[in-house]
């Protein structure tokens, strides 16, 4: 073995010192695959490694309190006081801000104490404002909005305000964002004034604790929850600061690592390809050596040190590329990434990627490697025009299975989602199998009509069936890049008109919350004979956080990844004697209206699979800082698509219908008169808030739009990736092509005959890879909007015919290019070399 070994490398070194041109296309492939694996996880550690460094600062303590509707007890502060803890007071709540013009928008109010912030600093515009008592800070949005100057009156609730000046940073905003609206910041003491607060008010608050030097933060924590919780608090520490951004950020990085897989696996077949046209450059020079006595083994060991040579250099290449488009990236995304990322060195994401790079190597490697191992010296003069049977053998397919299982098992155990991981992976196999398969059935329908009259015609189906032909290669190439591309177009499509077309005629015009209870009355009526309205609709509004299933603890619940989000803060909760409009039961029955017993639930039927609830079972919430049981009476399909008033928690009356509580209303009419109707209904009631849907619906769609452009983006790679493959593909053949153009020209073919004939040839794969690129790619974007989205699914024609048509173009583009390379090329000089 040891004798083999330096054989290898001897030969090994003395071919590479005769340049790399056969491998150039495994050095792009393997390089830009890693390249993208390699950014993304950059990114996502460095902006993680910031989230770390920065969680007391974006938490805005050591610890912090979150309490729903009711400030912290004053004994409670006390406690914390007493063992050393500072502490800042936060109140947010939705509010509208009303200029003297009488324009108004809402915004997310934020009142900070004299101790705010504990940790970073709260930067006007101009530097030197000061939020003091009976002044306000705007987001530059809402200032500009309301037409507003510095010194100019503002109006919240029942109080008026000078503007101070615009926020130009708030340390503490990624871990409490302004969500509805932008942000509104004024003095604690100045909160009262603006009767904002009611009882049942949407408000929480946000206690910021800093401990003293050397307190463990869980520990504290744990003694604080002992000694005064009662059961409404959440406690989190700066270790967990933003666990949504986490969350996000997680999700995200896995969903783009896995489009950049993509890429590498496209890129493995640029491997395949390459290594495959490598070997027919070296055929000779292979068999030369097997026919004077060199064992295969040896063959195999030179070939394969070689190719592993060049993979680590591309993927080295590939992780310095990774590294500069992270550099990159976090300027580009500097505006949408919660805290600046900390670049540098992360040595995990880019052992990762590298790992990702040496699998894929030998994973599309081996097969070509092994199969030249074991044709004799003699067969391999003759294996491009009459190719042989030969596979290879066992061991070697066995090294090559696990090289495969050993990509899957790292693309599953580094995803967020392993069980999607897994379905992608699956579905890669069951792609490449598709168009493998289409490859054969398009040769074979060749094949059958090798007899057609046009001359042209015959040589082009002749060419896509040939000994030898790339048929196979360029389709997946081209077909896997364009699947991907398709498959979001899809996906982004069925989410605009879920946006932009079907929400827009079933939405409310406006949302209107914290109506208090002896205001509903008086709301109804003067939102009904406001012009325009054609509907109003009020249910009974309360906050409640979930504590316990079958008096489980919701932290020990195992729910599924697409129903765990509601296990986490509070959630909106009603009540209803009668089952509210278009209530559609699934299970159980709905209580009488004249119900009276113990509290009952009707619960989100998607939820309750999720947790693994059925009907009799109790689900215990925390509403104003008590434990109240509701047994399961029934479960219903919400379609959320409306946006109408819909709550995942219906509870009876009775026990709920006596706890302090708002209402919240939706108003339906002509958009023409939604100014006037906000104008009116908060002059009248200064303590309520009107959100527009429409503003809401147009955000999420300029969101959708940055979130679309980037994953098209990441698309693009792996389209690039492909255009890789294809090229070098071509370029493997072209040399085979340039022969047939000059026998063809010699025998009296016309330059247009052998054009036309090459376009045919081309013409048939791309629109063959195009039918199979939009197939695979409606079939995903159908599989993740039904059970990763959760939405309908329409399908759209016209994305599908942009696939087959822009493949099509592609590839008649492409073999234009090769077939008038190959007609320049004289025929003398090639028949005098052969």
């Amino acid at each position: 073995m040891s004798q083999t070994l330096r054989l290898g490398f001897r030969f090994a070194r003395r071919e590479l010192r005769g340049g790399i041109r056969g491998l150039r296309i495994v050095l792009a492939c393997l390089a830009l695959g890693v390249a993208a694996i390699a950014a993304v996880g950059t990114l996502r550690a460095a902006t993680e490694a910031g989230l770390v460094e920065d969680g007391a600062r974006i938490l805005g303590g050591d610890l912090e309190v979150r309490v729903s509707y009711r400030p912290m007890p004053q004994a409670a502060r006390d406690w914390i006081a007493a063992r050393g803890g500072r502490l800042s007071e936060v109140v947010e709540m939705r509010a509208m801000a009303v200029a003297a013009s009488g324009e108004r928008a809402l915004v997310e109010l934020k009142a900070v104490d004299q101790a705010y912030p504990l940790y970073g600093a709260l930067t006007l515009d101009p530097p030197q404002a000061r939020l003091a008592p009976g002044t306000v800070a705007l987001d530059p949005l809402v200032a500009e909005r309301l037409g507003l100057r510095l010194g100019d009156p503002v109006r919240l609730g029942e109080a008026r305000f000078r503007l101070a000046g615009t926020v130009a940073s708030e340390p503490d905003k990624v871990a409490s964002p302004a969500i509805l609206g932008p942000r509104a910041m004024i003095a604690l003491a100045d909160v009262p004034g603006t009767a904002l607060i009611q009882p049942g008010s949407l408000v929480e608050y946000h206690y910021r604790i800093a401990l003293p030097q050397g307190t463990d933060p869980a520990g504290f924590a744990a003694a604080l929850r002992a000694a005064q919780d009662d059961g409404g608090w959440r406690i989190r520490d700066a270790r967990d600061g933003s666990p949504g951004v986490s969350r996000f950020l997680d999700r995200a990085a896995s969903f783009l690592t896995l489009a950049g897989l993509t890429a590498l696996l496209v890129g493995g077949i640029g491997v395949a390809t390459g290594v495959r046209a490598w070997l027919d450059q070296r055929a000779r020079t292979i068999a030369t050596l097997r026919c004077l006595g060199a064992p295969a083994r040896v063959i195999f060991v030179t070939y394969l040190i070689q190719v592993m040579a060049l993979a680590a250099l591309g993927i080295a290449i590939g992780l310095l590329a990774g590294q500069g488009l992270t550099l990159l990236a976090a300027r580009a995304l500097e505006s949408v990434l919660p805290v600046p990322p900390r670049l540098g060195f992360h040595a995990r994401p880019l052992a990762e990627a590298a790992l990702y790079g040496v699998l894929t190597a030998l994973a599309f490697a081996l097969w070509p490697l092994g199969r030249a191992r074991e044709i004799p010296g003699a067969a391999l003069f003759r294996d491009a025009v009459q190719p042989q049977a030969a596979r290879p053998r066992w061991s070697l397919l066995a090294v090559n299975a696990a090289a495969v299982l050993a990509l899957v098992a790292l693309v599953v155990g580094t995803a967020e989602q392993p069980r999607f991981a897994l379905g992608f992976c699956g579905a890669a196999l069951g792609t490449l199998l598709l168009f493998r398969l289409g490859a054969a059935g398009l040769m074979g329908l060749a094949r059958r009509l090798r007899g057609a009259r046009r001359p042209a015609l015959r040589l082009g189906l002749a060419n896509l069936h040939r000994p030898g032909a790339p048929t196979p290669l360029l389709l997946v190439a081209l077909g896997i890049g364009l699947t991907t591309l398709s498959a979001i177009a899809m996906i982004e499509g069925n989410l605009r008109r879920q946006i932009g077309g079907q929400l827009p005629q079933a939405a409310p015009n406006f949302y209107f919350i914290d109506i208090q209870s002896d205001q509903a009355q008086r709301f109804d009526e003067l939102a009904r004979a406001q012009p325009g309205v054609a509907e109003v609709r009020r249910v009974p509004s309360l906050r409640a956080r979930i504590s316990a299933i079958e008096g489980v603890p919701v932290e020990r619940i195992q729910a599924s990844e697409d129903t765990a989000w509601a296990l986490r803060g509070d959630r909106g909760l009603t009540y209803a004697a009668t089952p509210p409009e278009g209530t559609r039961l699934v299970a159980g029955e709905w209580w009488p209206a004249d119900y009276q017993g113990p509290p009952l639930l009707s619960l989100d039927a998607r939820l309750a699979e999720g947790w693994g609830v059925g009907l009799g079972d109790t689900v215990t919430v925390n509403v104003l800082g008590r434990d109240v049981s509701l047994r399961v009476a029934s479960l219903r399909q919400i379609e959320w698509q409306g946006l109408g008033l819909n709550f995942v928690l219906i509870a009876s009356p009775g026990l709920l219908s006596s706890a302090p509580h708002t209402h919240i209303a939706t108003v339906r009419g002509d958009p023409a008169q939604d100014a006037r109707l906000l104008r009116v209904v908060t002059d009248a009631f200064p303590n309520v808030s009107g959100i527009r849907v429409r503003d809401a619906l147009e955000a999420v769609a300029g969101l959708l739009e940055r979130l679309g452009a980037a994953i098209s983006a990441v698309a693009a790679v792996t389209l690039a990736a492909g255009g890789l493959v294809l090229a070098g593909a071509m370029a493997a053949g072209q040399r085979r092509r340039i022969r047939d153009a000059v026998v063809l020209k010699v025998v009296g073919a016309t330059r247009a005959q052998i054009r036309r004939a090459w376009m045919v040839e081309f013409g048939l794969l791309g629109l063959t890879a195009g039918l199979l690129a939009a197939l695979c790619g409606t079939a995903a974007s159908w599989a993740v909007a039904r059970f990763v989205m959760r939405t309908d699914w329409i399908f759209l024609p016209g994305t599908l015919a942009a696939t087959i048509l822009g493949c099509t173009a592609l590839t008649l583009l492409l073999g234009y290019a090769g077939t008038a390379l190959a007609l320049r090329t004289r025929p003398a000089p090639l028949l005098r070399n052969e």
